[in-house]
């Protein structure tokens, strides 16, 4: 009984933390605040793929003999399978462990998302002192602004930024990303409500370095109609980007509620 009762107690200071940083103003938002936003919320979820296939030494020269009870298409199957990935490896080299490849999922065309991002970059400038610093501070933040009231009444803006524990599967990453175009992804990657209807993408930006991440764009309107309204139960984000990146998220619509308007 005083367990469950301590889980409540957290359950609604959470929620009431929760509530209260959604009545702030973004220029008044810790890091801390900022980063759950951008990181674990209603408008961005994280998404990690762990390989675990080398988490024991393996060579990275030689074959590997098939069991001696296969019979000769398995055993030429095996040795196959074997000799590609040792040719993988030579390339490589091998991991030797479990290696992860994070990404990260958000709605940048959601206003708390750009709010979040506008309190980072204000929060790493520090505090200014001279008038000049002041100044050009000020600037910022109002270009910021800007940016926070951006209009996206015509398009859906999904980014996705990554990073992996090891340098070899972020160039695998990079690749697919970088390789991608709105031609090779337009009919893979979607946005799927709960009632199965699906709308398709029309644009596709590869990452350029702002720290955003690739970006995918699809319309607001389906059928003549907003993709999305407070009945909606679920949106899906999917996208097939390269031989090894595929995404797939699900986002809860009801918690896309924000300052008393529906965010995406």
């Amino acid at each position: 009984m005083p367990r469950l009762t301590t889980a409540i107690a957290l359950t609604v200071l959470l929620t009431v933390g929760a509530a209260a940083q959604r009545e702030k103003p973004w220029t008044e938002w810790s890091k801390s605040e900022a980063q759950k936003i951008l990181n674990d919320s209603s408008w961005a979820q994280p998404q990690v793929e762990t390989n675990t296939s080398e988490m024991t030494y393996s060579p990275t020269t030689g074959s590997a003999g098939a069991p001696r009870t296969a019979s000769p298409n398995t055993t030429a199957t095996i040795r196959g399978e074997q000799a590609e990935r040792n040719r993988n490896r030579s390339v490589e080299g091998a991991y030797n462990q479990a290696v992860e490849t994070n990404y990260q999922i958000r709605f940048l065309s959601a206003r708390p998302i750009r709010e979040a991002l506008a309190a980072m970059i204000m929060l790493q400038q520090g505090e200014a002192t001279s008038e000049d610093q002041k100044k050009k501070k000020e600037l910022l933040r109002t270009q910021m602004q800007e940016f926070v009231d951006r209009d996206f009444r015509d398009f859906v803006v999904i980014t996705v930024t990554f990073e992996a524990n090891d340098g070899r599967l972020t160039g695998k990453a990079f690749e697919d990303f970088g390789a991608a175009s709105a031609g090779t992804l337009k009919n893979k990657t979607y946005l799927e409500r709960s009632d199965g209807e699906r709308i398709f993408l029309i644009d596709y930006r590869p990452p350029i370095g702002d720290g955003l991440g690739a970006r995918f764009i699809f319309p607001r309107v389906l059928n003549g109609r907003p993709l999305l309204d407070v009945g909606t139960r679920e949106l899906r984000f999917y996208s097939e980007v390269g031989s090894n990146t595929k995404l797939n998220r699900r986002f809860k619509v009801s918690d896309m509620v924000y300052k008393g308007k529906l965010e995406y």
